[in-house]
């Protein structure tokens, strides 16, 4: 009774196998080989062919490039440091938008529904753009401090309340130098006022403290010869000093001041040492400097 039920078990299996094994085989034998081949081949041929088109398009447009700035390199008053950061910029913008067209390319000749997945991804840039929305603002707006070259390396500049020298422009944050060593880091969506204190002529400014008894012939007549003496010998000084005279700067005390124009960077120097030759010049000839008087608490 056993073997019998056993027996009827395996020839139950053994027809099922052999069923599906059939059925597997006619659906093998019904694959049109030829045809697959042929699309295939057509295809790998069309993605060849994309990909050819690409890496000339690729390296024509990277030579024009590289080229460009090559050339811009050559005129003054332009910055290296600029035209660095904004030809890394243009190559990958150029080589991600090649990039796309070809992926794209791609995946419409395998017959993928580009505009399908294009919908989704909208969906998902939407999301991420949500939260990147301050990093989106730092790239735009470094963009344009670079287009707009408002600011350079070894500028000094003033951002709000940050005062320093710029080391670093990119595309995401300007880096600032303070003059007490402070590296500071601003992101560029931040940066609404830039005032660039290198682009112009600098003004020094040099007050001279007098009594209002002083003879200002002698006070004239002295600055002026220190004048004549010093400024050949800085040729930075872009206007000869100006006297304006004596004059009231508050709480009892009154100063000769002296305005010129200089280089950006030699202003402090200039004024050091034009400030230094007055005052040896009018102590010399007698002329009295008044001395401020610190009174200190008991």
């Amino acid at each position: 009774m056993n073997n019998q039920m056993d027996s009827s078990v395996t020839t139950e299996v053994v027809e099922s196998v052999t069923q599906q094994t059939n059925v597997f085989m006619e659906f093998w034998h019904n694959i049109n080989w030829n045809k697959i081949l042929a699309f295939g081949v057509s295809k790998a041929l069309q993605i060849l062919f994309f990909l050819l088109i690409f890496l000339v398009i690729k390296k024509i447009g990277n030579v024009f490039i590289q080229k460009t700035f090559q050339n811009y390199r050559k005129k003054k008053h332009i910055s290296l440091s600029r035209l660095d950061t904004l030809n890394t910029l243009t190559h990958n913008l150029f080589n991600s938008l090649l990039g796309f067209f070809l992926a794209y390319a791609i995946l419409s000749a395998i017959g993928i529904p580009v505009g399908t997945l294009l919908a989704g991804a909208g969906v998902i840039g939407l999301a991420l753009s949500l939260g990147a929305q301050g990093f989106v603002s730092d790239i735009v707006n470094g963009f344009f401090i670079l287009l707009e070259k408002q600011v350079d390396v070894g500028d000094v500049v003033e951002l709000d309340e940050i005062f320093g020298t710029v080391v670093d422009v990119n595309l995401k944050t300007t880096t600032v130098k303070s003059f007490d060593g402070t590296l500071n880091f601003v992101p560029n969506r931040y940066i609404t006022i830039v005032s660039n204190k290198s682009r112009e002529d600098m003004r020094a400014q040099i007050d001279i403290r007098l009594f209002p008894d002083a003879d200002m012939g002698l006070v004239n007549s002295l600055i002026e010869q220190v004048n004549e003496r010093l400024v050949p010998k800085y040729p930075e000084i872009t206007q000869a000093p100006n006297n304006l005279g004596l004059l009231d700067i508050g709480n009892g005390q009154f100063a000769v001041r002296i305005i010129l124009f200089t280089l950006n960077g030699s202003q402090y120097d200039i004024q050091n040492t034009f400030f230094q030759e007055y005052l040896s010049a009018l102590t010399k000839e007698g002329i009295a400097i008044p001395v401020t008087n610190i009174n200190l608490p008991d």
